[in-house]
């Protein structure tokens, strides 16, 4: 059984990389605990500091959908929202086969 992985861009208005980062660990946090996270990556871009990237992996698609119904989750997208020049940008979906630091 394959597991659900994805890598989104979110370009941010000038000087919020950061502070959208923040938010985003923030999320982190919270979706750690969350049924079927395996992990929750938040990266800035080396070669644009207005470029946050997060790396997610799952055990199922569903189980990552489920997590936006976390308590707080929906708060802070509400929150990054206004920093984001242009809507996020799903750069890849994923079927993960494993791979050390990744749970069977």
């Amino acid at each position: 059984m394959y597991k659900y992985g994805l890598s989104v861009k979110f370009k941010c208005t000038e000087n919020n990389g950061e502070k959208l980062a923040s938010i985003l660990l923030k999320a982190s946090e919270l979706v750690s605990t969350a049924n079927g996270c395996q992990l929750y990556l938040v990266s800035l871009d080396r070669e644009d500091s207005n470029t946050v990237w997060t790396t997610e992996i799952w055990d199922s698609k569903e189980d990552h959908d489920n997590s936006l119904s976390i308590i707080g989750v929906k708060e802070l997208i509400s929150q990054a929202m206004h920093l984001l020049a242009t809507p996020p940008e799903i750069g890849k979906e994923i079927d993960v086969l494993g791979g050390y630091g990744i749970n069977p």
